[in-house]
């Protein structure tokens, strides 16, 4: 007769070996090879962050190596080609920004992908929400006497962004067009000219993505006036959202995104979902995503797709609607 320690031991050891036992085809193909994350900016972004923090679950989960492969150049594009070529069987990855999904297939003429054939969506990783930053020197401290002065004063204001086509530009475009006013559009090459000529003062106003600019909000060298999202950030609760202010539909976060290439096995997409889930529900992955401005955003596979769809339609009207154009 067995004793009641054994019957225990064995018990345990079954419980033990269960999830070995239940291994689904899908983890056990995740399971057989490492892992590439492609990041196509360069490191140091919340795109390379969130890279990391999903290479790093991955790796755990099925004790794998997971490399993140930086690839900056084209806009995203070079990635992005390294992600439609790859293999298709989960294990080459794209990590990618809200902007190479929804607007670059409009905007650019000779946007070299077809979203919906090259790629299939993974999973929304996270979100970020734009503000609306000013030069402390303008005098304005609220979206109302923002309005009025570009109301009072016309081409008297512009703001900057960091490109033609970014969603930061976008943003100011979807603003304008709700609230009535014309603000003068400064393109720059990149970000960081951008908000130093905003703290310099040779431009007014700037839509900027809330992790890049925090620190010099907290500084005093730039008053914030709103984000762009539907609701108030933890990060920075005090900020109140441009509907709160009476300047509804302009919504617009920055979002990111993970997808594989074309061809993968809906079974291995549907796990990789929910791994991403997993990994960014861990306290210590929110609590860093947090400390960026950034909030886990779980949207997935099919609903994710949906989303896409939706947003390259939305941007598509305001890009046509607003004359934009790279040339």
């Amino acid at each position: 007769m067995l004793s009641r320690r054994t019957i225990a031991a064995a018990a345990l050891l079954a419980l033990a070996s269960t999830p070995l036992l239940a291994q689904t085809a899908a983890e056990k193909q995740l399971a057989s090879d490492k892992f590439t994350l492609v990041a196509p900016f360069p490191p140091g972004g919340p795109i390379d962050t969130l890279a990391r923090v999903i290479a790093d679950g991955l790796a755990k989960r099925y004790n794998q190596t997971a490399l993140v492969d930086n690839a900056p150049g084209a806009a995203g594009n070079i990635g992005m080609d390294k992600v439609k070529r790859g293999k298709p069987d989960g294990h080459t990855l794209l990590v990618i920004p809200a902007g190479n999904l929804t607007v670059n297939p409009t905007l650019m003429p000779k946007f070299p992908f077809d979203i919906q054939k090259d790629f299939v969506p993974v999973a929304m990783l996270a979100k970020t929400p734009n503000v609306l930053v000013t030069n402390p020197g303008t005098g304005i401290k609220t979206v109302a006497e923002l309005i009025a002065r570009a109301k009072g004063k016309p081409d008297s204001l512009s703001y900057a962004s960091p490109g033609v086509g970014s969603g930061l530009h976008l943003a100011g475009e979807l603003f304008k067009s709700q609230a009535d006013v014309d603000i003068l559009h400064i393109a720059y090459k990149g970000t960081p000219p951008a908000i130093n000529d905003v703290i310099g003062g040779t431009v007014p106003l700037m839509f900027s993505n809330l992790p890049t600019v925090l620190p010099h909000i907290r500084s005093g060298k730039l008053v914030a006036l709103a984000v762009t999202d539907s609701a108030r950030t933890p990060t920075a609760p005090e900020i109140p959202t441009l509907a709160e202010l009476g300047v509804p539909g302009v919504v617009v976060p920055s979002w990111y995104g993970l997808l594989a290439p074309a061809g993968t096995p809906a079974d291995v997409v549907a796990q990789l979902a929910r791994d991403a889930a997993a990994i960014l529900a861990e306290p210590a992955v929110r609590e860093r995503l947090q400390g960026q401005g950034l909030s886990a955003w779980d949207i997935q596979t099919t609903a994710f797709d949906k989303h896409i769809r939706d947003e390259t339609v939305r941007w598509a009207k305001v890009i046509k609607d607003r004359n934009i154009t790279m040339e």
